[in-house]
């Protein structure tokens, strides 16, 4: 069953950027069952948007890859529980697959 989820984080877009930039190193830019992933900036941080094939594979993915490095990007200072707001995907459309940035 698809899951999708956005997360809004109370950190410096940069905390993002540089997240996102090991995560796409260590991960050579594939994660098994996402289907899109997408990040903005917002007023208060940035947010993050994703859907995956399943939940399983989401917390799989968080917890072996996202995590540990954030953990690192951060230095271990401790990050603020984020709690994902789930939703339901009426309607996706992937023409096109691939990491464009």
């Amino acid at each position: 069953m698809t899951y999708a989820m956005t997360m809004d984080v109370p950190a410096p877009v940069e905390v993002y950027d540089a997240v996102h930039r090991e995560v796409l190193a260590r991960s050579g830019g594939t994660a098994d069952g996402l289907l899109v992933h997408l990040a903005r900036a917002t007023e208060g941080g940035f947010q993050v948007i994703e859907v995956w094939e399943s939940r399983d594979q989401c917390e799989r993915y968080s917890r072996e890859i996202v995590g540990p490095v954030l953990a690192e990007v951060t230095r271990g200072a401790p990050q603020p529980p984020e709690a994902p707001a789930e939703f339901e995907v009426r309607g996706l459309v992937l023409p096109r697959a691939g990491v464009v940035v």
